[in-house]
């Protein structure tokens, strides 16, 4: 008998010491339940996101670059798909696909806005990834205008059957740090006379590789007046497309801004191909979709000796070059003395619509730049050009 009160006894300290457990550990929920929707308001955009990270770093072993080998458009004539983009080792791994977009005075700008609307629900109708392939959108933008992508992104990727995370970057703070490193070419390729600080963002393309982090390969970065008819996942193919010295993809020109910024040099070099359309000729780079292999750009010694300032200024003196703008003019001029660092777009993956070179002097060799065979995969509405309905 005494040994069955000393066993009754037991029992009621363990049920007490549970029933202990069970109240810290109601009160532990409902203290994050406090957190989350009381105490969130306090956070500012930084420390939420640097809490998000904290919280996911255990996972992030499982997150990799996007495996470029695998090409959809293959697996689908194959009949094939799902599982054949899954990463076996034991894991659940996250493959990812990056894309990058200026997203600034949106709540200023309502053609802006509109044109955002278009991209975002084209790339959500024509977008199929595999199982376990995430794509990862980023855009660097202004406080305001970050309030007003995550009300729209939802409703705008509502009908996405692919999964996506966003991401937002702080337009200021990496305008902080690209500064630096581009001030210097800022006063040959940007509008305004001299190089202005907030000029730098227009430069982000140029020194992406040395703004994200290392564990990060590939990414592509587009313009927002953009509107897809393929699945932005064969997009990323065309790194596979890429020759060993070559850093970037990116399409041609389309019209002939860069005869007129080259007329200098032309005038003197009669027999250069500077500034002439395709095929033959070297018509210049359009940035509207850009194709940034970051692990070559990093890799590159000639890419990053071509960042220095005094070889930037060299080369604009020597093709007389003074342009306005921004990447797309140094990409343009580094191209002509180094066409091994790109891989030329076929026109199809930007097929720009503007034509404002042809009513301003240009109309008898408008056609020669503009003109675009194959299919379009992209419309680009540059200089405010209507884009077509499907």
């Amino acid at each position: 008998m005494g040994l069955l009160r000393l066993f009754a006894s037991l029992m009621g300290r363990i049920s007490t010491f549970r029933s202990y457990q069970m109240v810290l550990l109601l009160a532990a929920a409902m203290a994050v339940v406090a957190f989350y929707y009381f105490g969130s308001e306090k956070q500012n955009f930084s420390s939420t996101t640097k809490r998000i990270k904290e919280t996911q770093a255990s996972h992030n072993a499982n997150r990799n670059d996007a495996d470029l080998s695998l090409d959809t458009r293959l697996l689908h004539e194959d009949g094939k798909g799902g599982a054949a983009g899954e990463v076996d080792d034991g894991r659940a791994k996250k493959q990812l696909y990056h894309a990058l977009m200026m997203f600034t005075k949106l709540d200023k700008n309502r053609g802006l806005k509109a044109k955002f609307q278009v991209a975002m629900r084209s790339m959500a109708k024509h977008g199929r990834f595999l199982e376990g392939e995430v794509l990862v959108l980023h855009f660097v933008s202004d406080e305001q205008s970050r309030e007003l992508g995550t009300v729209l992104l939802p409703e705008l990727l509502v009908d996405a059957s692919f999964k996506y995370e966003v991401v937002f970057h702080d337009v200021a703070a990496l305008t902080e740090k690209l500064f630096p490193i581009v001030e210097a070419m800022q006063k040959h390729f940007s509008a305004g006379s001299g190089a202005y600080y907030s000029d730098s963002i227009f430069f982000l393309s140029v020194a992406m590789h040395r703004i994200m982090p290392t564990d990060m390969k590939h990414i592509v970065q587009l313009d927002l007046d953009l509107k897809f008819r393929c699945n932005i996942r064969d997009l990323f193919q065309e790194f596979n497309k890429f020759k060993t010295e070559a850093v970037i993809g990116i399409a041609q020109e389309m019209q002939p801004v860069y005869r007129h910024t080259f007329w200098q040099y032309r005038k003197e070099n009669p027999k250069s191909g500077v500034g002439d359309p395709p095929p033959d000729g070297q018509p210049g780079f359009n940035s509207g979709v850009m194709l940034l292999d970051l692990e070559a750009m990093r890799a590159s010694a000639l890419y990053n000796r071509l960042l220095e300032p005094e070889r930037v200024a060299r080369l604009a003196e020597q093709y007389h070059f003074r342009g306005h703008l921004g990447d797309q003019d140094f990409f343009t001029m580094i191209g002509m003395e180094h066409p091994e660092l790109f891989h030329v777009l076929a026109c199809g993956w930007n097929r720009q619509l503007c034509v404002w070179w042809r009513d301003h002097g240009y109309g008898e060799v408008f056609q020669l730049y503009y003109r675009c065979q194959g299919p379009v995969y992209i419309y680009h509405g540059n200089c405010n050009t209507p884009i077509p309905e499907d």
